[in-house]
């Protein structure tokens, strides 16, 4: 049995005194203080050998440490660790090392995040609750190009006084970031501007997925806006996600984190130095940080552009010889069976198809996008598409 905690000297000094005056036998001794025999002659020889210096805990440190390691390594480390833009974890520094070294063995990831937490390079982190995953018929991508993913990160300000709005645009399955542009409203003109250079540079994707937000949606029919309609007219497929549910864009949501904690001090002087801020975030994200979810590659290894290049012109839309085709009147209406059908101002001039699915029920579609229904028998003369 173990000593009493609360006073472990006292009883070491009562347990000797009462073996010196050897008052019972030593064994009965030992039973009433709760020791075994070996731990009562562990401090009789002690307390002969150092008197009550010798009753003091020593240290269970050992004298030497053979696979310790080695100062240079350790040294490495850190400085991946501070020199690094994009503060690398201890899995991302255990790459880094096998690239650099291919002919030495790192230590441990383990190892690597104890080094860095007894260097004071760790922060305890404040433990979050999980959101529980949500079933969503979003479809996942499997090859580069078949879906990228958009956002505005929220806004940095400047010490001008004026804000930048960094619009980022990442490849889904490679974790590529195509574009981090700052950008000083959150307007389509210039989110268009910024699409047409990355189109022109990585190609055209499959689908585009982002939020609810302006300018990727309104509240018009279909979630329709100015961007989404160019998207639809270059045959993308705008893809969003339900309302208040950001763990349905999470890989675009976890590259926001890391680009708010390399970026977003000190606060930059001019949107060119904030600018010049994402340029060399993008290449260390794209090219120098090995990725977990990618067997540590980075996102340029995996990524390749896309073969469907931006056209010069809007391709006409072309729908199936059974849809009837309407054009969209400045009003935001067509004219059809002696009547008027409301779909958006946002299409003024744009055609739309129509086609019967049940008795009565039409599916309206701009070009492949389905944008919601009519149903004749809810008015005479006058109809709103509805989702």
């Amino acid at each position: 049995m173990p000593w009493n905690e609360l006073n472990l000297m006292d009883n070491k000094l009562l347990f000797l005194a009462d073996c010196i005056r050897d008052i019972m036998p030593f064994s009965r001794l030992c039973e009433r203080y709760g020791i075994s025999r070996k731990t009562g002659y562990k401090w009789l020889n002690r307390y002969k050998e150092n008197q009550e210096e010798g009753l003091k805990e020593l240290s269970r440190r050992p004298h030497s440490h053979p696979f310790q390691t080695p100062y240079y390594v350790r040294k490495k480390i850190i400085d991946l660790r501070t020199e690094a833009y994009i503060t690398p974890g201890a899995k991302k520094i255990h790459e880094m090392l096998i690239r650099s070294y291919p002919d030495v063995t790192p230590p441990s990831v383990t190892t690597i995040h104890k080094i860095l937490n007894q260097a004071g390079l760790v922060k305890p982190c404040r433990r979050k609750h999980r959101i529980p995953l949500h079933k969503t018929s979003l479809k996942p991508s499997s090859e580069p190009n078949e879906l990228w993913s958009v956002d505005f990160k929220g806004e940095f300000k400047l010490q001008t006084g004026k804000y930048c709005y960094p619009l980022t645009l990442m490849d889904d399955n490679s974790r590529y970031l195509l574009g981090c542009e700052g950008q000083t409203t959150v307007g389509h003109v210039s989110t268009i501007k910024t699409f047409k250079r990355l189109f022109k540079e990585h190609g055209l994707p499959q689908r585009i997925r982002s939020d609810n937000g302006a300018p990727f949606a309104s509240k018009t029919v279909g979630g329709l806006s100015t961007l989404s309609i160019w998207w639809i007219r270059l045959g993308i497929y705008p893809e969003r996600i339900k309302p208040g549910r950001p763990q349905q864009n999470g890989k675009h949501e976890r590259m926001h984190r890391t680009l708010k904690a390399a970026v977003s001090t000190p606060i930059a002087t001019s949107l060119n130095t904030m600018q010049n801020r994402f340029e060399r975030f993008k290449t260390e994200y794209n090219n120098e940080r090995p990725h977990e979810a990618l067997n540590q590659k980075t996102p340029f290894e995996c990524y390749k552009p896309s073969l469907n290049q931006l056209p010069k012109r809007l391709p006409e839309l072309v729908y199936p010889s059974y849809y009837e085709v309407k054009k969209i009147r400045p009003s935001g209406v067509f004219y059809w069976k002696n009547g008027q059908v409301y779909v958006s101002h946002l299409l003024d001039g744009e055609f739309v198809g129509i086609v019967e699915v049940k008795d009565g029920i039409y599916d309206v579609y701009f070009s492949f996008y389905r944008l919601g229904c009519i149903d004749l028998e809810s008015s005479k003369d006058y109809w709103t598409v509805k989702v």
